[in-house]
């Protein structure tokens, strides 16, 4: 397979899975509320998304390490929202 088609495809799916947090941290920031946030599943997705970001540059995967960069700070901005305002 082209290599080239493969590193699209996964700065593509990292691109779309990390924008995907973007509405639940802009509306939990807007409306000072995390009611309807799980503490559970977000506290296992944060550890979870911290071992692909290990994972990630363990091989060398840029699309997987740039992608859990920035999906680890919205997750751990919307955990913190729910700690902070419940």
């Amino acid at each position: 397979m082209n290599p080239i088609f493969v590193d699209v495809l996964g700065y593509l799916a990292a691109t779309l899975t990390t924008v995907a947090f973007v509405p639940q941290a802009w509306l939990t920031w807007k409306t000072r509320s995390a009611h309807g946030v799980s503490l559970g599943m977000y506290s296992v997705f944060v550890c979870g998304i911290a071992m692909w970001l290990i994972y990630g540059l363990l091989i060398s995967a840029w699309p997987v390490v740039i992608a859990n960069i920035i999906t680890l700070l919205l997750a751990l901005f919307i955990l913190s929202m729910k700690l902070r305002f419940g």
